[in-house]
């Protein structure tokens, strides 16, 4: 789907084997977003442009501080000084328990990986019987990475999407790979997609902070072209997803739960 421009031109001076020249190239944009809930920081996001209502949503319903469309009762984004408020209908309880943080773009929780993690124990498994086509699933991986422009300009961004058996349904490019599967839970939250038959494509590995965020989100099966980490698998195993890694070309590994993937 469109988005906002995320990337500017800029002057450059190269250098190629003992030649000089001078180029225009594109270099990915950075922001900070600040997010409040009902006049409370929640977070800095550092965030590439557009989609910002779906990071925020996304962001919240990865953290649990949101469990239904029926919990958001206004969304407003002050652009100018890239500051966003989610106002609830009832006080957020999970407020009290939430450190507040900067989210840098190249990682994500700046709180401890254990709390994180220890914090997720309370999820309850994917509940979920759908059923892909190793095929299909090789067929939307390679969307993504067709689709995924602003990489193929600047190398400077990650890429998520999420896909159902007749073919993808949104996708987003980010300089943070969590900031990309924000925006894309984010968006399927807000447009009310029925998470039980859905996959997320990943263009970067796999961690566990990102297979948590599926869990939160009951999405049952996460594919990448990239790696998984052995503690994502693990959880992907405890948490009943299907984890998909190296879905490259015409070829995949899965990790867990292969009863999902039909070969």
């Amino acid at each position: 789907m469109a988005q906002s421009p995320v990337y500017r031109e800029r002057t450059v001076k190269t250098y190629d084997r003992g030649k000089t020249d001078s180029a225009s190239v594109p270099v990915v944009l950075e922001i900070p977003i600040t997010v409040y809930v009902n006049d409370t920081e929640m977070a800095t996001l550092i965030c590439s442009p557009g989609g910002h209502k779906e990071l925020a949503v996304g962001f919240l319903l990865s953290e649990g501080l949101l469990q239904g469309l029926a919990d958001i009762k206004d969304i407003t984004f002050n652009e100018q000084d890239g500051l966003l408020w989610v106002e609830t209908a009832e006080p957020a309880p999970q407020l009290k328990n939430f450190l507040r943080r900067q989210i840098a773009s190249c990682c994500g929780k700046g709180r401890a990986a254990l709390y994180y993690i220890n914090d997720a124990r309370n999820l309850k498994p994917v509940q979920s019987s759908c059923v892909f086509a190793a095929s299909h699933l090789l067929h939307v991986i390679g969307l993504l990475e067709e689709r995924s422009d602003t990489f193929h300009k600047t190398g400077g961004v990650h890429s998520a999407a999420m896909a159902d058996n007749k073919g993808m349904l949104v996708m987003y490019e980010d300089i943070g790979r969590h900031n990309a599967v924000d925006k894309v839970m984010g968006y399927a939250f807000l447009n009310r997609l029925n998470p039980s038959d859905k996959c997320l494509l990943l263009s970067g590995r796999i961690s566990s902070e990102i297979l948590i965020k599926a869990a939160h989100n009951g999405i049952p099966v996460v594919v990448s072209r990239s790696a998984p980490t052995f503690l994502a698998v693990e959880l992907a195993d405890e948490f009943n997803i299907t984890l998909v890694g190296f879905a490259r070309g015409e070829r995949l590994t899965v990790y867990s739960h292969t009863e999902r993937v039909s070969m």
